[in-house]
This record gives structure tokens, sequence and C-alpha cells, in this order.
């Protein structure tokens, strides 16, 4: 297939919104603090907005047909753009699979601990630049089977706790969505301020910080972490006990704050706890920071929960493979838009992002989008059918291969009672 032939794979992300790298420099010397500054910063605008792009493709697959959710349009304010149909697929393929492993996830981790009440254990999410995500909405909103026979609605998933890590601006943009909703609102309790469980931070190099002698020096952790953004809500089904928490926050202040877990600027998440199973949601996210910073990341909550018998798991969907025609043209299209995927540039293999996981993880697997597609345990062939009918089926077979074969879905587990073994 020509270069010209290859969609522009930007599409295909999902959940996006992240804190990223800045842009590598230009001209013959070194930029100066402001113009490095000024470079970040528009580095991190064009990456939060490409939650635009997340949206309108999860709404397109919502519209054809491929996905429920009845929340994806609240999302995009403009008319509906029709995705390829190679990119349909691949977001209901990746939608599917991390909806798989969190329903497993949460099923294993059920009878764990137990609460206050004596109720089924609260269980933890954190969703990773979560942006216009709709999972935790998903959630919350999905019934038992029971309720049909029931006067009341019964929820079919109860006490989970759903954490979202984003940028400032995309939190307050959220907010806003749900407060002017009333869908939303029917499922979800007036949004209130989250309080700081730890002191907040400055978010300037330049501003100095009191040491305890009277003395100045910089502010250890530059990133903006916004407690005046962050909200909480709860579930409107009352025997749920489900929890919203929305984190105003740049991961690379996690980062920071793992890297100097002595240091004032260490930052605890309000509502987080460390001794309830957690699994963390990454699409597209991590790998917009710096190599080191992922690793701090992922290590600032596997160090967060414990005892390691704790159920702590990861899914992580990336792009791969950088390094042939197809990669190239992925890349150059990223470029296009200005936006880095530093990690790609270590990660390069699907076994790659698999080792990656098993430095914070005791098991971690991995596959890519097309071979979730047609391995069996994840879209039963019936549903299959019922996908192919949507658009007359794929005429590009194999450019799909191409293009889902460079995404992968990777996953890793540890703890007590967790098994996210999937068959693979």
């Amino acid at each position: 297939m020509s270069a010209p032939a290859i969609p522009n794979l930007l599409s295909l992300r999902g959940g996006l919104g992240r804190a990223g790298g800045g842009r590598g420099r230009r001209g013959g010397g070194p930029p100066s603090a402001s113009a490095s500054a000024s470079a970040t910063a528009q580095h991190d605008a064009t990456i939060q907005g490409t939650d635009d792009d997340a949206a309108i493709s999860r709404l397109s697959a919502v519209e054809i047909g491929y996905l429920g959710d009845p929340f994806a349009r609240l999302f995009v304010p403009g008319p509906v753009v029709r995705r390829l149909p190679i990119i349909n697929r691949g977001t209901y393929t990746r939608t599917t699979a991390i909806d798989l492993l969190v329903d497993r996830f949460l099923a294993q981790t059920a009878g764990t601990t137990a609460d206050d009440a004596g109720q089924e254990p609260t269980r933890q999410i954190v969703s990773l630049g979560a942006g216009t995500d709709t999972r935790a909405l998903r959630l919350f909103s999905e019934l038992s089977s029971s309720s049909s026979s029931s006067t009341t609605p019964i929820p079919k998933h109860r006490n989970i706790a759903y954490h979202e890590i984003d940028f400032p601006a995309i939190c307050t943009r959220k907010l806003q969505t749900v407060r002017a909703s009333l869908q939303l609102r029917s499922i979800l309790s007036d949004p209130v301020p989250a309080a700081p469980a730890s002191p907040p931070t400055s978010t300037s190099t330049t501003s100095p910080s009191t040491q305890e002698d009277g003395s100045s020096s910089p502010n250890p952790n530059p990133y903006p972490y916004s407690p005046s953004s962050s909200w909480h809500s709860r579930a409107a089904y009352p025997t749920s006990n489900n929890q919203l928490w929305c984190h105003a926050l740049d991961l690379r202040a996690l980062a920071h704050s793992s890297s100097t877990p002595t240091s004032p600027s260490k930052i605890t998440l309000p509502g987080l706890s460390p001794t309830l199973p957690t699994l963390l949601i990454s699409e597209c996210c991590l790998c917009y920071l710096s190599p080191a910073d992922a690793r701090a990341v992922l290590a600032y909550f596997s160090s967060h929960i414990s005892p390691p018998e704790t159920p702590l798991g990861l899914v992580l969907y990336e792009p791969v493979r950088p390094d042939d025609a197809f990669g190239r043209m992925m890349v150059s299209n990223l470029a296009a838009r200005r936006i880095r995927m530093p990690t790609l540039d270590v990660y390069r293999s699907p076994q790659d992002q698999e080792r990656r996981l098993l430095g914070d993880f005791a098991h971690a697997r991995q596959m890519t989008v097309d071979a979730i597609w047609d391995a069996e345990g994840w879209v039963p062939e019936e549903e299959k059918e019922r996908v192919e009918r949507l658009e007359g089926g794929l005429d590009e077979l194999e450019e799909w291969k191409l293009l889902a074969g460079h995404y992968i879905v990777a996953w890793g587990w540890r703890g007590v009672g967790v098994d996210l073994d999937m068959g693979v």
C-alpha cells in the first residue's frame, strides 16, 4: 500500500488529553527558558486538543452501531464525522478488549475485602489522561439483569471509586458538561470540590518555596496540580456506592512526586486508598510522557498501593512498530500535528511493552488489535458477524491488518486473587 493511502492514525487514538514531553530543539543552540516553556505549553495544548479526535471517533462508532454508549454524543458538540470502516473497527475492538479486562478485574476483586458496612468491597479504577472518556458513566449506569423483574433499578456494578486524572482545563470542561446535562445529572449527584488530601504545590519553576530555615529555593514540582479544579460526585443509584473523582493534575507532577518521595511536593490524591484493589487504565496516555516520567507514574501507583498482595493491574493501549514503512508513516502523521510519543522510541515492539510491565507487575500479556479481533475469547463469532454487517464488511483487509497490527493492548497484574491471563 502506498504512503498516501495510509490513513491518518491519529483518529484511532482514544481517551486523550494527556500530559506529554516537550518537542525537540530547533535551531542551532539551546532555547531560552521562556522559549522552552512556551514550546512545552504549546505541545501540551496540542495534546489536550486531540481529545476531540477521540470523542469524534467514539461517536462515529456509536452512531453506526458498533458500540452502545448513550453518553458519547454529549462530548461532541458539532456534527458527527463518520470515520473510515477500519477506524471504526479499531475503536470497537480496543474498547471491547479494555471493557473485558475491566469487567474481569472487577469480578475477581469482588470478594477480596469488605467495607465498614459489610457490603462487597470498594474497588478503584484510575484512568490516566481520561479526557472525555465515558467508561465511568457506562459502568455507573449499567443495570443488573435482575432489574427487569424489580420495581427499582439494580445497578450491575457496585462500590467502585473511579478516578480520572487529566489537565485542569480538561477536568473543568468535563465538569461543565456534567452540570449542563440532565442526562448526566440523572446518574451523578451534583459535583462538589474534591478537597486535597495533600497540600497543593506551586506550578512555577521560578516561584520560590520557603524552607524550614527561612531560605528560599526553587519549587521542586513545576507541573500543574489544581485542587480547585478537581471535583467529586456520587452515582445517583443510592445502593451502588459508586463514586467519580476527577483530579485536575498534570501526570508529570505525579512522576516528580514519585521520584522525590520525601519532598514537600509529594502528592496524595483525595479519595484514593492505598489498600484497595486498583486497576490503572492508560489509553494512549503514558506514551506522551518521557520514558522516565512514564516509569515514574507507574512507580507512584505500584509503591502507593500496598501491601504487595493488594491487587493492582494496568491496561495499556499504545502504538508499536515505528520502524517499518507503515510505522514511519505513523510517526510522520503524528509529527505533522506536532505530536511526539517519546516512549515509542523505547518500547518499539509488542514484546518490549510486555517486558516493560514486568518491572511493576508479576504478570504481563500483550496482543495487537488485529490479533484480538481474530482470537477466541474476545469478540464472539456472532458479534463479529453483526459488526461485519454494519458497513458491508471491510474491503481493505490488508489495510486493517496493517493498521491494527501497529497498536496493542498490553496488561499487567499482581496481587492475591487476580488473574487477567485471558488465555493468551
